[in-house]
């Protein structure tokens, strides 16, 4: 459960692992966070998507039937279709945590992210985009790039709170049906650093940052 004052989808962003990029204290103030995920089964699947600011108000929830040829394609819209719906809601110097259940999605939006900030547009880790996901990845590059900065979390797909929305399409259609909002997040509170006592605003380091090793990202 989500501390008062915080996102859901936030804690769950700092508790998990974002492939290529370690985790620093300003991981923590993402402005948004949007969690998607894609469901195929032969008779029709569907598409789901969370977006929430970082004091834990709710931007939209999305649940719509889809009939993707296959999972891979079933996640990559999804992740399109909440990058979308972010876009036209949040400014374009927002900072966005974006969480998924899906591993060689998460790691291709980080690396991704890494060869844009590159000065040779170089990723250091390989991208393996599915051929028949490419309209859409070619559609969510467009979305990463209209951000401040982007940063993609691997969950696990009972953790996903877009899951269900995408299993179940129909049962939770009434969601689509919640009123549009364009929700700024309040800004950050300052931390002081709990010795000293110098105010200086500090946040913890994340499970990420403590495990890692080298390898830190600028962000």
């Amino acid at each position: 459960m989500a501390a008062h004052g915080r996102s859901a989808l936030r804690d769950l962003f700092d508790e998990s692992p974002t492939p290529h990029i370690a985790h620093p204290p300003r991981t923590h103030h993402r402005d948004f966070y949007v969690a998607t995920d894609g469901s195929f089964r032969e008779s029709g699947g569907g598409l789901g998507a969370v977006i929430e600011t970082r004091d834990g108000a709710r931007v939209a929830r999305i649940a719509t039937a889809d009939a993707p040829p296959d999972n891979n394609v079933a996640e990559y819209r999804a992740l399109h279709l909440g990058l979308d719906v972010l876009a036209a809601r949040a400014p374009r110097d927002a900072r966005v945590g974006v969480l998924v259940d899906h591993d060689s999605l998460a790691s291709n939006v980080n690396s991704a992210i890494l060869a844009t900030n590159h000065p040779d547009g170089k990723s250091p880790q390989p991208l393996s985009v599915p051929a028949e996901t490419r309209h859409h990845w070619r559609g969510i590059r467009a979305r990463l790039c209209g951000f401040d900065e982007v940063r993609a979390a691997r969950i696990d797909s009972d953790q996903n709170p877009a899951h269900p929305l995408a299993n179940e399409p129909d049962r939770y259609q009434h969601v689509n049906q919640e009123p549009e909002r364009c929700v700024l997040p309040d800004p950050p509170e300052p931390v002081s650093r709990a010795s000293g006592g110098s105010g200086a605003d500090y946040l913890p380091p994340s499970r990420a940052d403590r495990n890692g090793g080298g390898g830190r990202a600028s962000d």
